[in-house]
């Protein structure tokens, strides 16, 4: 918490309490995973702390987060203060009516559960995390490339940014000229005694309006001018701390550092079109994988090879290293970007719920991951995930991975495209 929200003073102890409680039980799911993976602790007890821990997190994200939520944003409303309590448990009734109506289009579950089963709360819970994980990881897979390549930089030079200067000066210039021009004309008119002696009246505004007195300015016109340029200027002082910043990364891009990410840049783009085929051929076909991917990838390099190798052993041991830097970079991604976004729009008053549905946020976002990281460990590694996450449709949350990872890699190719087609343009009118 306090590395996170330094800047921003979090006051009340029971949102420090629960958005902690979140982070430390979301990454202990992490922590049973790699300990299913090396077979620590008894399966009976892993199979224990799975269920507690599964059971906590769907309190904390259902019933907790939610009712505080409603809770401090009645707070910050003094029509509703004094009945806050009451406001905020029709504010969770609310989120619950909708919560629950949400897996009513989705096949997730099996009729035969019961109304407050783990099973009925995590895969309303998973529906809400894997589309957001969808939506991120679709926007990472275009924007990491776009970022880190030198190909997308464009070609500035020193003098682009010495002309582009010269006219944001240039403009400041003619700014302070014409405020001096109004303020010279408003003197002349106090002189006169023009500011006391205004015309009344509607035909003296009339009057005022279509005759000036000879000598005089037109404020009005000048006033529009000084308008204009003040929007100029403010556009010219953008595109310069752009043009700066794009050379910074083209001086960047010829470091070691720089031809590194140049490198990783263009790893990402195959990774992204491979990515963007699979779940497109996932889609159509209606495909979900069987095997898991490392597992896969070992037999398919020893048949082409033809060598002797001991399939299930190193499976085991690669699956750890890839699914741990799964965890760390999923960790890391989260929360680099949640405190961005809690930077952006937060204040005094609202940093307690925006800090709150961070927690909601994140909460979701890792158990969905539980559910879609199960599929990337062998298939001995996976039973007792099954058997707590109960029975699940694990295929439909696959195939709905796949459609909003397509919609938003698609759409993020969109816009970048069109931001990067119009920088240019955009500088040359400027």
């Amino acid at each position: 918490m306090r590395k996170l929200f330094k800047d921003y003073e979090v006051r009340q102890y029971v949102v420090q309490v629960v958005f902690s409680v979140t982070f430390a039980f979301s990454c202990t799911m992490f922590e049973l995973i790699i300990f299913e993976i090396l077979g620590v602790l008894n399966s009976s007890s892993r199979y224990f702390h799975w269920k507690l821990n599964l059971c906590v997190i769907l309190l904390v994200l259902v019933f907790m987060v939610p009712f505080y939520i409603g809770y401090f944003i009645v707070s910050n409303i003094r029509l509703l203060h004094r009945q806050r309590l009451l406001f905020a448990c029709v504010v969770w009734l609310t989120f619950m009516y909708f919560f629950w109506k949400l897996g009513d289009p989705f096949p997730i579950l099996s009729p035969k559960h019961g109304i407050l089963s783990i099973e009925q709360l995590i895969s309303r819970v998973g529906v809400i995390g894997v589309t957001l994980m969808a939506l991120l990881s679709g926007f990472g897979a275009v924007n990491c490339p776009y970022t880190y390549m030198s190909y997308f930089l464009r070609n500035v030079t020193d003098a682009d940014i010495l002309a582009l200067e010269r006219r944001l000066l240039q403009t400041i210039d003619m700014i302070i000229s014409k405020k001096k021009r109004m303020a010279m004309a408003h003197r002349t008119m106090f002189q006169r005694g023009e500011v006391h002696n205004k015309p009344t009246g509607f035909w003296g505004m009339i009057k005022s309006v279509t005759t000036s007195a000879p000598g005089s300015e037109n404020l009005s016109l000048i006033q529009q001018e000084v308008d204009a340029l003040e929007e100029l200027s403010r556009q010219l002082f953008l595109e310069t701390a752009d043009l700066h910043a794009t050379k910074e990364r083209i001086e960047y891009s010829k470091t070691f550092q720089g031809k590194y990410f140049n490198f990783l840049g263009y790893f990402f783009s195959i990774y992204c079109v491979w990515k963007i085929f699979m779940a497109t051929i996932n889609i159509v076909f209606d495909r979900v994988g069987k095997t898991d991917p490392v597992t896969r990838g070992i037999e398919i390099t020893v048949n082409y090879l033809g060598i002797q190798f001991d399939v299930k052993f190193w499976s085991q041991h690669i699956s750890f290293i890839l699914i741990g830097i799964i965890i760390v970079t999923s960790i890391r991604g989260l929360l680099i970007t949640l405190t961005k976004f809690f930077y952006a729009i937060s204040s005094s008053k609202s940093s307690n719920v925006i800090v709150l549905l961070l927690a909601q946020i994140m909460g979701m976002y890792f158990v969905s991951s539980v559910l879609l990281i199960r599929m990337s460990m062998p298939p001995e590694y996976r039973t007792i995930i099954t058997e707590v996450l109960g029975e699940l449709q694990f295929n439909f949350y696959h195939r709905w991975f796949d459609v909003i990872f397509l919609v938003s890699a698609l759409s993020s190719i969109l816009f970048l495209y069109l931001a990067h087609k119009q920088a240019p343009e955009k500088h040359m009118a400027l």
